[in-house]
């Protein structure tokens, strides 16, 4: 009876160990040279970052997937997500994701905005096409006015400029754990892979920070 445990015991850990042995540096992931800076809420956690556009039809159909991948997360795990910019459209659509946080409104426009940019490619195109979109999911045209071109706003564009650029992205979506790795769909072979890679990097930082206490 010990010896048929212990055989299933083998049989169903040896597989967990073998594909987690199997990502390999350079091939899955890629460690940066210059780790990247937590953001605010990234502080005292393992922080992953995801990159994505309103505009990226891939960043679309990674977010349910992504939504159920969060709420399996420790504690001790934060995702951040973090607009990627490299045109004024991109920025424009940036500037919809840090007002509508400061509006306390993400968890109401996130995903309606990815809708808005799915079903009308060139919709969201201007600012007052932006408003539209605040007002008409009940946003005071007042309290937009606030915030869209505030200081905050222009503020938290840089930071995420900033943070891409060290990130060495070259895609969206794509991924960074606690500022030292960056995965993309690319590498792991896929958007499920993906995170299947993350959390392998994230159970690595998890045993290297315990090491350096």
């Amino acid at each position: 009876m010990i010896k048929r445990l212990i055989a299933a015991v083998i049989l169903v850990s040896a597989p967990v160990f073998a594909f987690a042995a199997d990502y390999v540096e350079g091939k899955d992931y890629v460690k940066l040279d210059a780790p990247i800076s937590q953001s605010a809420r990234g502080k005292g956690k393992i922080e992953v970052f995801e990159f994505f556009w309103y505009g990226c039809g891939h960043c679309a159909r990674f977010e349910p997937t992504l939504h159920a991948w969060e709420k399996t997360l420790a504690d001790d795990v934060v995702l951040s997500p973090s607009p990627a910019m490299w045109n004024k459209p991109m920025v424009l659509h940036a500037r919809i994701f840090y007002t509508a946080q400061a509006l306390n409104k993400l968890g109401v426009l996130h995903d309606k905005a990815f809708e808005a940019l799915k079903t009308n490619h060139r919709g969201l195109a201007t600012e007052a096409e932006v408003k539209q979109f605040f007002i008409t999911n009940g946003v005071a045209e007042a309290d937009f006015d606030k915030a869209f071109n505030g200081f905050a706003i222009n503020a938290q564009i840089k930071q995420a400029d900033a943070r891409a650029r060290g990130a060495k992205i070259e895609g969206t979506p794509e991924m960074n754990v606690n500022g030292r790795y960056r995965v993309s769909a690319g590498m792991a072979g896929g958007q499920k892979q993906m995170l299947e890679v993350v959390d392998f990097l994230v159970e690595q930082e998890r045993a290297r920070i315990a090491t350096a206490k």
